[in-house]
């Protein structure tokens, strides 16, 4: 768990919010879906790595030359077992707004409304939408999403943490060192994941919150 500040009312509504979403059957006009992002520093090898053999595993040279950053985006709808990723330059509002207009028009298009738990980054808004877009084509993407904020700190709150938590140890938590090579084995591991429909079973519920937490409401 987090260091537990003293938890406000305000802040109780917000995880209280939150658990009532993830308790609910699912439902693909109205998925839940988590969202959030992850820096991913790109690492070259200053020296060969020795190759995988039979029993054990490859090996890398501490030393490793930096090649810059980039971006992963990771929505997931936790209990459809579909999960989007997105490897980007950046994670700007532009970039988060053109990440949202995907997930509406292509992903989920026939979807009534988008249910989107997230942290509370400053690009985390509708703000992106119109810096990005049109009034009128930010709007239409808005019809379709509806914004559920994690308390501050809380982010453990959000499934997309678990599942880029999970990504980072099948496939991102190692060097990478180009934007393309990095794209191409998220993909590879987000298809393979969507293909076995593998699904997060979300078990904190608000009266574990109230057991657990209960000694740290401000009344």
């Amino acid at each position: 768990m987090w260091c537990i500040p003293r938890i406000t009312p305000q802040f109780r509504k917000s995880m209280y919010e939150i658990l009532d979403l993830y308790a609910e059957p699912y439902d693909i006009r109205r998925p839940v879906i988590g969202i959030d992002e992850k820096p991913k520093q790109l690492l070259g090898q200053k020296r060969n790595p020795i190759l995988m053999k039979p029993g054990k595993p490859e090996r890398y040279d501490y030393e490793y030359v930096r090649k810059g950053g980039v971006n992963i985006f990771m929505a997931i709808d936790f209990k459809g077992g579909k999960r989007i990723t997105k490897v980007t330059d950046r994670r700007t509002k532009v970039d988060f707004a053109h990440y949202l207009k995907f997930l509406v028009d292509k992903v989920y298009k026939h979807s009534r409304v988008l249910r989107l738990v997230l942290d509370n980054l400053n690009t985390h808004n509708a703000s992106s939408l119109f810096e990005t877009f049109d009034k009128k084509e930010a709007n239409r993407i808005l019809k379709k999403i509806e914004f559920h904020y994690t308390p501050k700190h809380a982010s453990w709150l959000n499934v997309a943490e678990i599942e880029i938590g999970i990504m980072d140890a099948q496939c991102t938590g190692r060097r990478i060192e180009n934007k393309e090579w990095l794209a191409e084995e998220v993909n590879t591991w987000m298809k393979e994941r969507n293909r076995k429909k593998n699904k997060i079973e979300w078990k904190f519920t608000k009266k574990d919150a109230d057991k657990k937490l209960a000694k740290y409401y401000v009344t």
